[in-house]
């Protein structure tokens, strides 16, 4: 996919023009498990249904309702000055600061990401979906569409390990090896019970950056980590992740 990207001139998913969304499918819908550019693709359908752009829709529907003031994908004067720096990981193990901004006036929105929020915030929509698509009053999902959302959506098949075409982005990923893992409508389902305390039928997902957080519904228990580091799944952040995550579980115990 990489040098067919190339051979025809089609942009990567961070410069948000149009013209990446005409990937082709790599097989046919049922066959496997891939990790791409399908929510983008939603987002796409919102727009058409809704007439308006997804950075308005979003506001309007979901982040005004739920009182998130700091998500969005262009960045405010006041959030810019609390904006955090990227940093990459380097080969001794230090961190040094880069340039990373998500392009302020795109031709599309990204449906799958590129928004600029910050933990409160974030953990603000976790605990909506743990309501059932509800928080303090404030109903932005069905329950339904929620326990859609929830439930495994790709049959037999599994979620398998990424492998990285760009190392300076990213680094080979799997989370829990040797597990079965499915597919909701928004992310991951471990379908056994994690060692770090999950319970299985829980959702997680990533961003690029080692962001990462998870949703254990049967415990009513959620947690969200922001490290702003590249590139992904980067093991010293993993393995924070897995004290954090161990740790709010002991408390719970």
């Amino acid at each position: 996919m990489v040098r067919y990207q190339e051979t025809m001139g089609i942009p990567g998913i961070t410069e948000c023009k149009l013209a990446t969304l005409m990937t082709p499918l790599v097989f046919d819908p049922g066959d496997r498990w891939e990790y791409g550019i399908n929510i983008d693709w939603v987002g796409q359908t919102v727009e058409r249904l809704s007439g308006q752009r997804i950075e308005q829709y979003f506001k309007e529907h979901i982040f005004g309702p739920l009182g998130m003031p700091d998500t969005g994908f262009v960045i405010g004067a006041a959030q810019r000055e609390r904006l955090a720096g990227m940093h990459t990981r380097l080969a001794d193990g230090t961190l040094e600061s880069i340039p990373f901004e998500m392009t302020q006036e795109p031709e599309f929105y990204m449906g799958g990401g590129g928004l600029y929020s910050t933990a409160p915030d974030y953990l603000r929509f976790l605990r909506m979906l743990l309501g059932g698509g509800e928080l303090e009053g404030a109903r932005v999902l069905s329950a339904e569409t929620v326990a859609q959302a929830n439930r495994n959506q790709i049959g037999d098949l599994l979620v398998g390990p990424l492998k990285t075409m760009d190392p300076g982005s990213s680094n080979d990923a799997e989370f829990f090896p040797g597990m079965p893992k499915k597919w909701g409508l928004a992310y991951m389902i471990n379908a056994e019970d994690a060692l770090v305390g999950r319970t299985a039928g829980s959702l997680a997902w990533a961003g690029l950056a080692n962001t990462y957080f998870w949703l254990d519904p049967s415990r009513r228990l959620t947690g969200v980590i922001l490290t702003q580091i590249l590139p992904f799944a980067d093991p010293m952040v993993l393995n924070a992740f897995e004290q954090f995550e161990r740790a709010i579980y002991a408390s719970r115990n």
